[in-house]
């Protein structure tokens, strides 16, 4: 692994390996299989304090560079896409409040973090996916408190989370302008889970509805202001891509991983099939992509850590890292040739976990429109 990360960071990506060895490869399995959000295990990762990487060092976190968390969410990744999604996905469901919350808020919800919570992003609507703006949650001013009232689906950790934050209308009128962002603890009244999605990979992770029936938070929720949810929905996405890339450049690393060492014990015409020129070209190129995707999700964090722009190095990031993490993950299906294709052997999940980073935080078409807006410019 290539990336350039301190010293602490080391010591830290040292144990997270250790930790997701001894207590997630292996148990990862058998919850892909039946689906079951693997409580003990992230109860385990809350105990080391793994799910709190993100949370800035002002209000009790480690202290850590975002690519030095990279590092480690990377490795969790290796291990089990899944379970580096639902850490990762905590941190996006932090984001709106890190961007534009009060210090009031922002040390809310690092305390709910370090208390063992995990937070969740509420945008996608079953109306309204890539066209965000079309969504039909609202949200009424009613004396000193908003009542919110939509549903909102494809929600990861939704049924877990202590915390979410969550997009809806203020005024109808002003379209993407009329949104506005709110803080929504778990617990209150008019909140609840709907629909558990039954997917086809990260199945370690929990995707479910999300839904405000008159759900009244107090006004001090609000984050930011009322008409600017929409600029801060986009904002926390342009950071969240970057850490999708990430996750998948693990699963590609995954990929390469499993084939060498395959590949090192697979005998065919008398010899390892690695040492046939093939074979390595092949490991060759899964390698020489990864790597390119890694170092454009460190060159986008790095961004990000300098306070620069990075709304196109973050979407390159995720759309060629995820593009790269399903050509690996099919690359290492074939080098076990017909292994590869049960559920015995270990590369076929690689394959049906990839598949969503494709697809959220924005699906990669969107991220094409947006390397093009942004380096075509104005026309």
């Amino acid at each position: 692994m290539a990336y350039l990360i301190s010293e602490e960071a080391q010591d830290l990506l040292k144990d997270v390996k250790r930790f997701c060895e001894n207590e997630v490869v292996e148990q990862c399995k058998e919850y892909d299989r039946s689906g079951e959000w693997p409580k003990e295990i992230y109860d385990k990762a809350i105990e080391q304090g793994y799910h709190a990487l993100e949370v800035p060092e002002e209000y009790g976190g480690p202290g850590l560079s975002r690519v030095d968390v990279a590092a480690l969410i990377e490795e969790m990744a290796i291990a089990d896409a899944g379970f580096a999604t639902t850490i990762s996905a905590s941190g996006l469901g932090t984001k709106p409040v890190l961007i534009a919350g009060s210090d009031e808020q922002k040390k809310r919800v690092c305390d709910i973090i370090l208390e063992g919570g995990f937070g969740a992003f509420c945008l996608t609507e079953p109306g309204a996916g890539s066209d965000a703006g079309a969504g039909k949650t609202t949200a009424v001013l009613d004396g000193d408190e908003y009542v919110l009232n939509g549903r909102k689906c494809f929600i990861t950790n939704g049924g877990v989370a202590s915390f979410y934050c969550v997009t809806a209308m203020t005024d109808k009128s002003q379209g993407t302008r009329g949104i506005s962002m709110f803080l929504v603890e778990k617990g209150t009244p008019g909140l609840s889970t709907g629909h558990e999605e039954d997917k086809m990979g990260i199945r370690t992770s929990n995707t479910c509805d999300v839904v405000f029936e008159d759900c009244r938070i107090p006004k001090e929720n609000l984050l930011g202001e009322e008409g600017k949810g929409f600029k801060i929905a986009m904002q926390t996405l342009d950071q969240a891509r970057t850490w999708m890339g990430c996750v998948s450049a693990g699963i590609a690393q995954r990929g390469i991983n499993e084939a060498i060492a395959y590949g090192k014990e697979r005998v065919q015409f008398g010899r390892p099939i690695l040492k046939f020129q093939a074979m390595q070209f092949k490991i060759a190129d899964m390698a020489i992509k990864t790597e390119v995707a890694r170092q454009m999700v460190a060159h986008s964090l790095t961004l990000m850590d300098q306070g620069l722009p990075h709304s196109k190095e973050s979407a390159i990031a995720k759309c060629f890292a995820s593009d790269i993490a399903m050509e690996v993950a099919s690359e290492a299906i074939q080098v076990f040739g017909g292994y590869g294709y049960s559920r015995e052997y270990p590369v076929e999940k690689l394959l049906r976990d990839a598949k969503i980073f494709q697809i959220f935080e924005g699906s990669n078409e969107i991220q094409r429109i947006v390397v093009a807006n942004n380096t075509i410019g104005r026309i």
